[in-house]
């Protein structure tokens, strides 16, 4: 009989409290669906560890010093097969809007159910957005402010009608490289295509002139 039940789901985690961060822990290790490959308590240390061991998902604490999640999660996502973020911080204020404007997967309120942050991150392993209520329009005005500098220089290039290997040659990447951030790019400006993208960025860009 086959065994269909799904791998457990590579996580780190990342929080200068070391209370939590040792509660935190023992909770994802006594949850099967989750295998914690690394801790820390510094971006520093977090960085370090997820370049030398790619997981799925990362679950991070918003005031983590010193860098701060929102700058860790800027520098994570133009690597390829960048993990997925879980910000895990009070839901008061702005923290939940900033987070996924600096571009986190989801959002763990310190207030909610230790079960609410596990399902959290299984619905943010699976590709899923998770966050409380947030007014979208207050995010961005525009989408292209959530691509990475990577992504928009991507962008600028199709839009001459570069083809994916001369995009390659031109910014010294592989072409799976290319075709990862092309699908990064349709993904965060909802097309489906590259000419429907290259179309939004002219789009963008004359009503901003």
């Amino acid at each position: 009989m086959l065994d269909t039940t799904p791998p457990p789901i590579d996580i780190m985690l990342a929080n200068n409290n070391s209370l939590v961060l040792s509660a935190m822990s023992e909770i994802f290790e006594r949850d099967k669906r989750f295998s914690l490959v690394a801790t820390s308590a510094t971006a520093e240390g977090f960085l370090g560890a997820v370049m030398r061991v790619p997981v799925k998902v990362c679950v991070v604490s918003w005031e983590l010093p010193a860098l701060g999640a929102a700058k860790l999660i800027e520098v994570l996502r133009e690597q390829e097969n960048a993990p997925r973020f879980v910000v895990y911080g009070d839901e008061a204020g702005d923290v939940p809007r900033l987070a996924m404007q600096a571009g986190a997967a989801g959002f763990a309120p310190r207030s909610g159910e230790v079960e609410g942050l596990l399902e959290t991150c299984v619905d943010v392993a699976k590709g899923k957005m998770v966050f409380p209520f947030i007014d979208v329009r207050t995010v961005q005005h525009s989408p292209l402010q959530t691509l990475s500098r990577k992504e928009r220089a991507i962008l600028e290039a199709l839009s001459k009608g570069m083809s994916n290997r001369e995009l390659s040659k031109e910014l010294q990447i592989s072409t799976n490289t290319v075709k990862f951030h092309l699908s990064n790019i349709y993904e965060k400006l909802s097309v489906r295509n590259r000419a429907q993208a290259i179309a939004y960025y002219y789009s963008a860009k004359s009503s901003s002139d």
